[in-house]
C-alpha cells in the first residue's frame, strides 16, 4: 500500500513510542506526512486517577507544546500536528475523515479485566469507526 497520509494519535504515554517509530518508517517508505494528533477531553472521563499528561490539567499552550515535542525518528519525515477536543475515539475518526488519512497508527495500552470494561479501549473504537485502515501496536511488556 502506498499512503500520503498517516495519523498518529497521542495521549502522551509511553505506549506509543514504538508506535510511533512504526509510523515514521511507513511514512518514510511510501513519501507520506505523519499527522501527530492529541484530543484534549476533561480530565473526569479518566476517572480512575491516572494521570496522562504528568501535570494537573494543562493549559491548551502546554498541550500544544507537549504536542510539538513529539517528533518521527527520522527528520525528513513531514509533520503535521493537531489538537483537537471532543471524546477520544470519535475525534481521532472525525479527523482521519477530515484530514483523508490514508492509515492510522496508534499504541495501545493493553487494559484488561475491570480497567478495560470501566474506560473501554479507545483504540478498539477507533478500529471499528474508522474508514480507513487502522494499525494497533501494542507495547511489548518488560516481562517477556
Amino acid at each position: 500500500m502506498n499512503f500520503k497520509r498517516i495519523l498518529f494519535p497521542t495521549d502522551f504515554s509511553h505506549c506509543g513510542d514504538a508506535a510511533l517509530h512504526l509510523a515514521t518508517a511507513l511514512a518514510r517508505d511510501s513519501g507520506a506526512t505523519i499527522i501527530v494528533a492529541h484530543v484534549e477531553e476533561p480530565p473526569t472521563v479518566y476517572g480512575t486517577g491516572e494521570m496522562y499528561y504528568g501535570m494537573l490539567d494543562p493549559s491548551p499552550d502546554d498541550l500544544k507544546k507537549m504536542l510539538h515535542e513529539i517528533k518521527p525518528s527520522d527528520p525528513e519525515v513531514p509533520v503535521e500536528y493537531r489538537l483537537i477536543t471532543g471524546d477520544p475515539s470519535s475525534a481521532v475518526v472525525r479527523l482521519a475523515d477530515e484530514e483523508n488519512v490514508d492509515l492510522i497508527v496508534l499504541g495501545t495500552h493493553g487494559r484488561t479485566g475491570l480497567l478495560h470494561m470501566l474506560i473501554g479501549s479507545t483504540a478498539e473504537s477507533i478500529v471499528r469507526h474508522a474508514k480507513c485502515p487502522v494499525l494497533t501496536f501494542k507495547q511489548p511488556s518488560e516481562t517477556s
